[in-house]
C-alpha cells in the first residue's frame, strides 16, 4: 500500500473542514434528543425547531470565533461579536412561542428551552464539548423529571383562588360557575363586589392545578369576562 498516496489523499480532504463537520454532528444528536422529548410532549418547537437552533448556533459560534482571529490585518478583531447576536435572536424565537391570551400565559417553558438549545449550540462550536453533553443530560432530565415530579403534586388537591373580572353582563356569574363545577371545582366561598374595572368575582376552590390550566381558558372564552388572574 502506497502510505504516502494515502496520507495525501487525506491532505486534499482537509478543506471539508471534519473537525467543523463533526461538530455539527454533535449539535445535530444533542439538538434533537431535546427536540425529541419536545415533540413527544407535543409542543410547538419539536424536533427539527431544536435541531436547526443547536447546530445553527454551533456554526455561528465556530464563524464567530474563526473570523474574529486576531492578524496584523485585523488588530481589533472580536471573536465574540457574531457569537453575542445569537442570544439575542433566540430571544425573538422564544418570544413567538410565549402566547398571552386576556391574563393566560403560555410557552414559558418552550421558550427557555429554546434559549438552553442554542447555548448547547455555542458550547459545541466553541469546542467545549463536555459542558454541551452535560447541559444536554440536565435538560433532558428537567424536562422530563420534573414534569412527572409537577404532575405528581397537580393531583394533590389543594385551595385555589381565582380572582374573575367581569361586566355588567347578565348570567355570566352563573356560566362561571357551571364551568368550575364541570371541571370538577367545588366552591368553598365567593365574594362580589364592583370595582373600577367592573364586578370582581373573588373564587375560593378546592381543586387541582391541572384543571385549573384546563379550566380558565374556558372561563375566558365567556362573553362579559375581561381578565382571570390567580390570588
Amino acid at each position: 500500500m502506497d502510505w504516502d498516496a494515502l496520507m495525501e489523499g487525506f491532505g486534499s480532504l482537509a478543506w471539508l473542514r471534519l473537525d467543523l463537520l463533526i461538530r455539527l454532528l454533535l449539535a445535530t444528536v444533542l439538538g434533537g434528543l431535546i427536540g425529541l422529548e419536545r415533540e413527544i410532549s407535543g409542543k410547538p418547537a419539536g424536533l427539527r425547531t431544536n435541531i436547526l437552533i443547536c447546530v445553527g448556533a454551533a456554526l455561528l459560534t465556530e464563524l464567530s470565533v474563526g473570523i474574529g482571529l486576531l492578524t496584523p490585518e485585523r488588530p481589533n478583531a472580536d471573536p465574540a461579536r457574531i457569537a453575542a447576536q445569537i442570544v439575542s435572536g433566540i430571544g425573538f424565537l422564544g418570544a413567538g412561542t410565549i402566547i398571552q391570551a386576556r391574563g393566560s400565559v403560555v410557552g414559558l417553558t418552550t421558550a427557555a428551552t429554546l434559549w438552553v438549545v442554542a447555548a448547547i449550540g455555542m458550547a459545541v462550536g466553541a469546542a467545549a464539548y463536555v459542558e454541551a453533553i452535560g447541559t444536554c443530560i440536565l435538560v433532558i432530565a428537567v424536562l422530563v423529571l420534573l414534569r412527572r415530579l409537577e404532575a405528581g403534586l397537580e393531583q394533590r388537591r389543594g385551595p385555589v383562588q381565582l380572582r374573575i373580572v367581569i361586566t355588567g353582563s347578565p348570567g355570566v356569574l352563573e356560566r362561571i360557575e357551571a364551568l368550575l363545577a364541570q371541571g370538577g371545582f367545588s366552591i368553598d366561598a365567593v365574594d362580589v363586589e364592583r370595582g373600577p374595572d367592573g364586578i370582581v368575582a373573588l373564587y375560593s376552590l378546592t381543586g387541582t392545578r391541572q384543571r385549573e390550566q384546563t379550566v380558565v381558558p374556558a372561563i375566558l372564552e365567556i362573553p362579559g369576562v375581561n381578565r382571570v388572574s390567580r390570588e
